[in-house]
């Protein structure tokens, strides 16, 4: 901060020594008196100085003051997206299930969808396409989550969902803007340059990180790999999105923002699953389901900050993991993928969490 010294004792002291020397200045005369409020509003002042300096540089600034800085380089915040999926309704022939129909996943935190089209059950049921109510990443939703009906039909037709709810996506963060930001500031972008690719990969909500590979299969051909916010594969929905946007003409749609001749190839990483099993000596009072928990956590993060920066997951890294867990007090038998070296991923590869156990 540069202003933490104009305390309101500093300033006050100022203002005293620039009055007059003649008049009496102790604290209980009028002049300490008068001074003292003033003393305190300036202080106010300079704490609010601080701020404006924040928010002027894009590390230290956030929010709408953030948005502002982006917008100087044609950047906006990637909104949030609905997840989609099919809804299956079982119930009498002849029901008609209309458009808008809400259900939910019940619960004491339900997420709740609405069908998209008009439907009637035939047969004992019949399914329909489907949106979240809400933006957001918790409106991707397991098989068989979405289990309550909403409205005239409840006692008359059930409701599930025979596939998952995918694409749905959280809100750009603060952290992944200023990312993107400082990704347009310091890798200039021109002429369809793999930087260009990379950026306007990046533009489309649901992708975290893309590599960019030109002439990979001759010349003209781009290849862009995603990842999403979790840095493993996004879903389909978030591939075609940034195929759309880049070239459609993979699709024969008509042309994006590659330039003229490329053809550009989009795709998700391949997700390498990283199985770990390992025996431990726990403390006191300590669980096996506590530690296995901890550990999944902990690997699940490691994981993700090799993804596209560090192609080698170290075993010893993992060990780390597990010996950073306060009940743990040994190890034995460590094992990923079955053996006892690093694991080496492809360029083009993401490793994933694939199982843990703990014994």
């Amino acid at each position: 901060m540069a202003y933490e010294d104009q305390t309101a004792t500093a300033i006050l002291q100022r203002m005293l020594d620039a009055s007059p020397a003649d008049i009496d200045k102790r604290q209980g005369t009028p002049t300490y008196d008068l001074l003292s409020p003033a003393a305190i509003e300036f202080m106010r002042a300079y704490v609010e100085l601080d701020n404006v300096l924040n928010f002027g540089f894009a590390d230290t600034t956030y929010g709408d003051y953030l948005e502002r800085r982006a917008a100087e380089y044609g950047l906006t915040r990637k909104p949030a997206v609905k997840a989609t999926g099919i809804l299956t309704f079982t119930g009498p022939d002849g029901t008609l299930i209309p458009a808008e129909t809400l259900a939910s996943t019940g619960g004491d935190a339900p997420v709740y969808f609405v069908t998209n089209a008009d439907v009637t059950i035939s047969g004992g049921s019949v399914s329909v396409a489907a949106t979240a109510q809400d933006a957001g990443a918790n409106g991707n939703v397991g098989i068989g989550a979405i289990n309550t009906l909403l409205g005239d039909l409840v006692g008359i037709v059930t409701v599930t969902n025979t596939v998952n709810f995918e694409g749905g996506v959280d809100q750009e963060s603060d952290a992944a803007l200023l990312a993107r930001y400082l990704e347009r500031a310091q890798r200039p972008a021109t002429s369809g340059n793999a930087n260009q690719y990379r950026q306007w990969a990046l533009e489309i909500s649901g992708v975290s990180d893309a590599k960019v590979y030109p002439i990979w299969n001759g010349n003209g051909t781009v290849k862009v790999v995603l990842l999403d916010d979790n840095k493993t594969a996004p879903d389909a929905s978030v591939v075609t999105a940034v195929q759309t946007y880049i070239d459609p003409t993979m699709d024969g749609t008509g042309r994006g923002i590659a330039p003229v001749g490329a053809t550009v190839t989009v795709v998700g990483a391949v997700e390498v699953p990283i199985d770990v099993s390992v025996d431990v000596d726990l403390a006191p009072g300590a669980t096996l389901a506590d530690v296995q928990a901890q550990f999944t956590d902990g690997i699940n993060a490691y994981l993700k900050t090799l993804a596209f920066a560090d192609p080698l997951v170290r075993i010893t890294r993992i060990a780390n993991v597990l010996l950073d867990i306060p009940p743990v007090v040994d190890y034995r038998n460590l094992t990923v993928n079955g053996g006892t070296a690093n694991i080496v991923i492809a360029d083009g590869s993401v490793a994933v969490l694939g199982t843990v156990t703990v014994t």
